[in-house]
């Protein structure tokens, strides 16, 4: 990272595995601004999630090479610092240039930091941070001429600073929020220095941010609404011309790596998808008992983790359908283990994290393990390794009021389960036309690995298995 004894270089680093790019989202410091080993200097969006990016150096800020919004290369020189004797030469100018500003504030040593990245840096949790010596919105360019850079500075756009709703810089210290919730406040365009934390610690949480946006509804009815698919991209696109005819949006992050792995899946791994609706009434009776256990007391009962053991059942009675293609050996990889995927919709867009050996769980540990999995993807937290190494995968549908579908599978995986609406329908039932519980599964399985009659027994057993939920024991 040395270029010489005055000047460190701090280049974009592999925040994932098999990641080669990221977006800077923002600036958390300026050209002139002291930082310290381990401070967050920025935050990046990768295809898979939103980090932030600790210095591991002291130093003054030198440059900013990229301006925010700019997707950068793993590897490439995203900011400078001054570092020994030459760290002085920026102070003096800067202090000159911007004479209001309140001089940075000594920062505690946070006890118990935990790491942002896996041998890199660590997060500052809800500990202080160290304040800015100059205003996000103060020109970068005269602090910058006596700086020992050994190339032209690029100033930090005053675009971004017009996202805050009130048009300023926030002042004194940074306000303490996480990335979803930072990426929530620019996307609304509020500024979170005027919104009042209720967080513990002083953070700031999705709900303050909301409030703060409440009084102004306008802004968000100006959202295009025409594709709910885009509603995640469109929702950090600028603001939309109303009398425009066309809207173009960026296609990155996420969405970006989703589209083309779904295209990859799609014209790699030949689709064959079948379908089977179901009485899933005792399933679902079940599950209300379940939640009335005082052995499950604290555990989130739902739908979902039934049908998750399901599969799980119906991998074991069919062992054949967890499996891989090899493409370069031209072999087939047998799994003997279930990495289960369970697709969420994020508002980065959709994810799929899988619960690593979800076969050798308990009822009581899937159930723990699918919350978990949840509410870190709520969070933006889910890390690159957990959506790796997936087997198989389900997807459910049925949250959106849609009867099913036919899913694309996961690059890697044999098969995707799509769970559709479970509703009260006409159903003959012993003989008699009565009102029961019916959903439909649509499973589409990569016809290399699966042919036609392993794929249909497959789906058949999880039919079973909801429909006669007491199948779980026996057929354990």
């Amino acid at each position: 990272m040395t270029t010489n004894s005055a000047v460190r270089e701090f280049k974009m680093p592999d925040v994932g595995e098999g990641l080669t790019e990221a977006e800077i989202l923002k600036w958390y410091v300026q050209p002139g601004d002291t930082v310290t080993d381990g401070q967050v200097v920025c935050e990046v969006e990768t295809a898979k999630a939103a980090v932030e990016l600790p210095i591991p150096f002291d130093g003054v800020v030198a440059e900013l090479r990229f301006p925010e919004g700019t997707t950068v290369d793993v590897g490439q020189v995203i900011i400078t610092v001054a570092t020994g004797d030459a760290a002085a030469a920026p102070v003096a100018p800067v202090a000159e240039a911007a004479p209001a500003a309140a001089p940075a504030a000594e920062e505690a040593e946070p006890e118990g930091r935990q790491p942002v990245l896996v041998g890199y840096g660590v997060s500052q949790g809800a500990s202080k941070r160290r304040a800015r010596k100059a205003p996000a919105g103060a020109p970068a360019a005269a602090p910058v001429a006596a700086a020992p850079a050994p190339a032209p500075v690029i100033p930090a756009p005053a675009a971004p600073v017009s996202l805050n709703g009130n048009g300023h810089a926030p002042a004194g210290e940074r306000p303490l929020a996480k990335p979803p919730v930072r990426k929530l406040a620019k996307d609304l365009g509020i500024d979170l220095a005027a919104v009042v934390p209720t967080g513990p610690g002083g953070i700031i949480t999705r709900e303050d941010v909301h409030a703060a946006a409440a009084p102004a509804p306008a802004a968000v009815a100006a959202a295009p609404a025409a594709e709910p698919v885009a509603a995640p991209v469109a929702a950090a696109a600028p603001a939309v011309d109303a009398a425009a005819r066309e809207t173009r949006i960026p296609v990155k992050g996420v969405r970006k790596a989703t589209a083309a792995a779904m295209v990859g899946s799609a014209f790699t791994a030949p689709h064959v998808t079948e379908f089977i609706t179901l009485d899933v009434t005792r399933t679902m009776k079940l599950v209300q008992e379940l939640k009335d256990d005082p052995d499950l007391a604290g555990l989130r009962i739902n739908p979902l983790l039934l049908i998750a053991k399901a599969v799980l059942v119906a991998v074991r009675r069919n062992p054949e359908v967890n499996a891989s293609w090899d493409e370069a050996n031209q072999e087939i990889v047998l799994k003997h283990y279930v990495n289960l995927g369970i697709a969420a919709a994020t508002p980065r867009g959709l994810i799929v994290p899988n619960i690593k050996d979800a076969h050798a769980k308990t009822l009581a540990e899937l159930s723990q393990s699918l919350s978990d999995l949840v509410g870190t993807a709520r969070e933006g937290k889910t890390s690159p390794a957990d959506m790796q190494g997936g087997t198989l995968t389900i997807t459910n549908v049925g949250v959106f009021g849609v009867d099913t579908g036919t899913p694309i599978i996961n690059p890697g995986e044999s098969a995707i389960l799509a769970v559709g609406a479970i509703k009260a329908q006409p159903w003959v039932h012993k003989g008699k036309v009565k009102p029961r519980q019916v959903t439909t599964l649509a499973l589409s399985f990569d016809h290399r690995l699966i042919d036609g009659e392993l794929g249909s027994k497959f789906l058949a057993d999880i039919a079973a298995v909801l429909e006669h939920p007491r199948r779980l024991v026996t057929w354990a």
